[in-house]
């Protein structure tokens, strides 16, 4: 089995914020000459939804499905002094030390589901793979996808794993069905998902939750006293994903029920 690695840039430049939802997050400029669209740590939901991403968005990289690179992104703490936007420099001041970016797809429109049609097995692997993350961000309202070079792919991971808000009965959670799946853009497209279950099944493995969730940084697993130490906290993450996906017969069916509804 491959490791699965993240490389480390450092921010040069905050080029413009993206004023969507409640993280404001920005495009900005790395050491390494690339753009990425920099996700925050000192945002709303705090380091959770970075260790939200880095999980779902490697996930779907193991499952073959298109997601930007990700990268941790230092930001120095001299970094927002000259920034004018009071809000914005708060932010700034506030995500000193690793965050979390992914290559910035120039050109890249919104994916519409009235204008462009996918294919079911495509969109049943993208419903499967939310239910498996318990992601309810990926509606019509915000579908979280972008067409590049007429390819789909898929970005903003933050709202999945939202048990990890709240660590109480995280054990039991991880055996539930995902009822919020009914909201899912891609749903009513979704008619292989007894085929994708098998198939993604046999692809992913114990091992990958470990090695992904290994790569959480310390500095985003403060203020969780439930757990001994950070590796304890880590592999906490990495049991709730083995059980859901031991559990996944449990979810796809909730799926099944809820595509019943579109027919």
């Amino acid at each position: 089995m491959n490791d699965i690695q993240l490389r480390t840039v450092n921010v040069i430049r905050y080029v413009t914020p993206l004023r969507e939802g409640g993280s404001m997050p920005a495009i900005a400029e790395a050491d390494d000459g690339f753009l990425y669209v920099l996700k925050f740590r000192g945002a709303g939901q705090g380091p959770r939804a970075l260790i939200a991403e880095l999980i779902g968005g490697e996930i779907a990289r193991i499952l073959g499905l298109r997601v930007p690179e990700l990268v941790f992104a230092n930001l120095d703490e001299a970094f927002g002094r000259t920034e004018p936007d009071e809000e914005i420099q708060d932010l700034l001041k506030a995500s000193v030390g690793l965050n979390l970016a992914l290559h910035y797809l120039s050109g890249a429109i919104t994916f519409d589901p009235t204008v462009t049609k996918i294919d079911s097995k495509l969109a049943s692997q993208i419903v499967w793979l939310d239910c498996l993350l318990t992601n309810m961000d990926r509606t019509c309202r915000n579908t979280n996808m972008l067409l590049w070079h007429k390819e789909l792919w898929l970005i903003d991971h933050g709202a999945s794993l939202y048990f990890h808000h709240s660590w109480q009965n995280w054990e039991e959670q991880a055996k539930r069905p995902f009822a919020l799946i009914k909201d899912h853009v891609l749903l009513p497209w979704a008619n292989d998902l007894e085929t994708v279950d098998a198939e993604f099944r046999s692809i992913l493995k114990p091992e990958h939750f470990k090695i992904i969730v290994s790569l959480i940084p310390d500095e985003w697993l403060e203020g969780e006293n439930i757990f001994e130490n950070k590796d304890q906290h880590r592999m906490a993450y990495a049991s709730f994903l083995e059980n859901r996906l031991a559990s996944s017969d449990i979810f796809l069916k909730e799926a099944q029920y809820a595509r019943a509804t579109f027919i």
